[in-house]
């Protein structure tokens, strides 16, 4: 109402200098005013009042002038009632924006924390905005750029899982929480989160708790990576390997394993707990196996039927074991192989007339024949004693049995120098005696040297009557049946007898004094053209060294005959070619040869062919027997009295049965050279109390007694425990078999220094003399009641195995008495540590 009034006092001002219609207007509207101030009394004066003063123009114009000045008010209330309404919204905007502002500030501090940055995505936008800033340590750039390029500080594999994360967050909207390692080995959580069509990733850097927990969870992550890694690198190897728990259960094995033990597959295997290992050898491991010394041991098992060793390594940790075995059944034979050829090499050797003598890589004597020991007339326990060849040849030395040197040093050097050097080494010894020797030393590839003493002296003589004879009479070499040539050093024939041209089938006239030895070569070519013949022997006659070598070897010829030539160089630069026909030895040598590969590998197969039978029948006879102890048991249904005979007939035979398939097993075992001693520390007199238990039923079936003498104060002996008790029990069922009804057997045993002996006697009828060679021979049975016969050829090698003896003393009438003689044993190296 103010504003109206001050717009109305303006209208009027305004007026003030108008004309008079304006000046009558504004006593009209100042009558106006009294007026309406006044009331209706007021109002009825002025209008006669303005009746009065206003004629009809007057009136229009001031007509006029009240419509302009009512709109000009009007205008003025609109206006004015327009500006407070915009001012009221002008109040209320700046209030909101002003809590916009605040709330903002305050979201901006929050996001502004330098433990976090958070990467926002505008829907399918590609640039991205980041807020918020890492901690420097963490080595997180600051720059945008420089952040998203996520490789260049997160280590390569937190990198990747990031950026798959990431991309799976926009692309598939697929939220993630990730532990993530920087480039410094900082943690940072990595969370990514869809919101209002807003992608976000959120990097917080850890610490405290939060920090050992996420360091933890990476741990664990690359353990389990690691872990994952290793099995399956182990479940590719060919190789069996496994793992136990603590109480020894099968809790893990690779394809392998499964594979050995004929399993489906590895998970089957431990799920039905198969071992690979028999119970002995897993008992060994458990018993000798410690966190400081793994088992390392060869162990013999089967696999698919076959016996087959194994290198077992078992190492014991905290969570229980492990171990791995590696198939060296190849080896082993290879082994065995080489261990008989080397031996059969040896006796070869040994019955040449040639001194041989073998040293190893450490230059000691390993192996010499009797030509060797009579040559150097050496004592037999000074060369058992594997003497250094230094010391060997001092001794000789000292012996006067070496050339004398003028400087020995240089002279012994140079003749050990054979063990660095890779070719044959080769020369003369003229020893003081007389004998003149040619030493052949030859590096071997398994190291050390082969040393072969050919005795010259008498073919030095021989070469030195016959260039005497040679000088007076040509023709005393024609009764030689030894092919002779000798050659010029022209290299011209100078003579040869009738068996060098029988020998090369060529004629007198090709053999004419003075043919140089090229002609000599056509001639002979149709019978021998090999390229290390005849022109090897014109490169020696025809070699212009001061020295002519000499030459021996073997040829054989297209005509089947076999030559041991000897090139000879004489005196006057001559050289002699000597041809001895040694057909017929050779043809003998490869025949021996020959049947002694097929005997070996009738052996072989042999025993190959007795342990598969003897395991192929084992099986089933263990069957039988179960089968027939269930037959006994009430459980099944009672049998009539008729039926437990025949069952406890089926049990007893299969059980002999059974006992022969091993018999023959173990005695095929032993002739395979494959049977190791399980030795250990045995108390005779708890193994006496054993034997007469497990007898007990037998002595029982047989009507006869048995009687032990021995003393309580036997004590202990190393020595197989299950193979000693077979030898007791094996003469006592022999002794059981053929002593008569109602006597007793006598088992007496006694200690001979540190051995043990043990006899057994009976008071049978006793064994003829012809057939007392043959006892220990195998099914050779004896007697109505003999069994396989094999019982007698298992305790002799037993026996033999523990390096014992046993013998047999009995007459026809008067019963028989068995004797062993038991050496101890040593127990293995760990085992003595122990």
């Amino acid at each position: 109402m103010d504003r109206a009034r001050q717009f109305a006092a303006a209208c009027i001002g305004s007026l003030s200098g108008a004309p008079r219609h304006a000046r009558r207007l504004r006593h009209l509207l100042a009558g106006s005013a009294l007026a309406t101030a006044g009331g209706p009394t007021g109002a009825l004066a002025a209008n006669e009042a303005s009746s009065r003063l206003l004629g009809s123009s007057e009136v229009v114009t001031f007509s006029v002038l009240l419509g302009v000045v009512s709109a000009a008010l009007f205008s003025a209330i609109w206006m004015i009632r327009q500006r407070s309404r915009l001012e009221d919204e002008n109040r209320a905007l700046r209030s909101s924006v002003s809590d916009t502002k605040h709330r903002n500030a305050r979201l901006q501090a929050l996001i502004s924390d330098k433990n976090r940055r958070i990467i926002v995505w505008d829907g399918f936008s590609q640039k991205p905005e980041l807020l918020g800033q890492l901690p420097p340590e963490t080595g997180a750039p600051t720059a945008d750029g420089e952040f998203l390029a996520l490789g260049r500080w997160l280590k390569p594999g937190s990198a990747a899982e990031a950026e798959r994360a990431i991309e799976a967050l926009r692309s598939h909207a697929q939220s993630f929480d990730l532990v993530v390692e920087t480039n410094r080995n900082e943690i940072i959580e990595v969370q990514g989160r869809v919101s209002g069509g807003q992608a976000f990733v959120r990097f917080v850097a850890l610490n405290n708790l939060r920090r050992e927990a996420a360091e933890l969870q990476l741990e664990r992550d690359r353990l389990e990576q690691s872990l994952t890694v290793f099995q399956n690198l182990l479940d590719s190897l060919d190789l069996p390997v496994w793992q136990r728990s603590k109480d020894g259960t099968l809790v893990w094995a690779n394809a392998a394993y499964g594979e050995a033990v004929e399993a489906r597959d590895a998970a089957e295997a431990v799920r039905e707990g198969r071992e690979l290992l028999p119970a002995i050898a897993r008992e060994k491991i458990r018993a000798s196996s410690t966190t400081d010394t793994p088992f390392r041991e060869r162990v013999s098992t089967v696999v698919r039927g076959t016996r087959s060793f194994f290198d077992v390594v078992d190492a014991v940790c905290p969570a229980g074991s492990a171990g791995i075995a590696l198939d060296v059944s190849e080896s082993e034979a290879v082994r065995e192989e080489l261990k008989r050829t080397l031996q059969s090499h040896a006796e070869t050797l040994d019955h040449l007339a040639t001194p041989v003598a073998i040293f190893d890589g450490v230059q000691r004597l390993q192996f010499y024949n009797q030509a060797f020991q009579r040559l150097w007339d050496l004592d037999t326990a000074f060369l058992e004693s594997h003497p250094d060849h230094g010391e060997m040849l001092d001794r000789l030395r000292a012996a006067a049995k070496l050339p004398e040197q003028l400087n020995w040093r240089q002279w012994k050097e140079n003749a050990l120098s054979v063990y660095r050097a890779i070719d044959t080494q080769t020369d003369l010894w003229h020893l003081p005696n007389g004998q003149t020797l040619r030493v052949i030393a030859t590096a071997r590839p398994q190291g050390g040297a082969t040393w072969v003493f050919e005795n010259l002296t008498e073919k030095v003589d021989l070469e030195t009557r016959y260039n005497t004879l040679v000088q007076v009479q040509d023709e005393t070499i024609d009764h030689l049946s030894e092919g002779v040539a000798v050659f010029g050093p022209d290299g011209r024939l100078r003579l040869s007898n009738p068996a060098f041209r029988a020998i090369w089938g060529i004629t007198e006239q090709q053999a004419q004094p003075g043919t140089h030895i090229r002609d000599i070569e056509l001639a002979c070519a149709p019978s021998y053209d090999g390229a290390d013949g005849w022109k090897r022997f014109g490169q020696l006659i025809t070699s212009f060294d001061d020295e002519r070598p000499s030459d021996r070897g073997v040829l054989e010829l297209s005509t089947g005959l076999v030559l041991d030539f000897a090139v000879t160089p004489l005196s006057n630069a001559q050289t002699m070619l000597t041809f001895v026909n040694i057909t017929d030895s050779v043809r003998v040598e490869r025949a021996l040869t020959e049947k002694n590969e097929a005997l070996r590998k009738a052996d072989a197969l042999k025993n190959d062919f007795v342990q598969h039978v003897s395991y192929e029948l084992r099986s089933p006879l263990t069957n039988i027997i179960g089968f027939a102890d269930l037959l006994k048991t009430p459980s099944i249904g009672t049998l009539s009295e008729r039926q437990a005979e025949y069952v406890d007939h089926i049990a007893t035979s299969s059980a002999v049965l059974l006992t022969i398939v091993n018999d023959i097993l173990d005695l095929a075992t032993v002739d395979a050279g494959i049977m190791q001693l399980d030795l250990s520390e045995i108390s005779l007199t708890d193994l006496l109390d054993e034997v007469a238990a497990e007898f007990a039923d037998r002595l029982q079936e047989s009507q006869v007694a048995l009687e032990i003498v021995a003393s309580d104060a036997l004590g202990t002996i190393v020595a197989d425990h299950q193979r000693l008790k077979q030898i007791l029990i094996k003469l006592l069922a022999n002794a059981a078999n053929f002593a008569p009804d109602g006597t007793k057997i006598e088992l007496k045993c006694w200690r001979e220094g540190a051995d043990l002996a043990f006899t057994v006697s009976d008071s049978g009828p006793g064994i003829p003399q012809d057939v007392l060679r043959t006892v220990f021979s195998r099914f050779e049975s004896h007697g109505s009641r003999g069994g396989a016969g094999l019982g007698l050829s298992i305790v002799e090698s037993f026996v033999s195995l523990h390096h014992g003896t046993v013998t047999i003393d009995s007459r026809e009438g008067e019963g028989t008495r068995v004797t062993c003689r038991i050496p101890p044993g040593r127990l293995p190296a760990i085992v003595a540590a122990e």
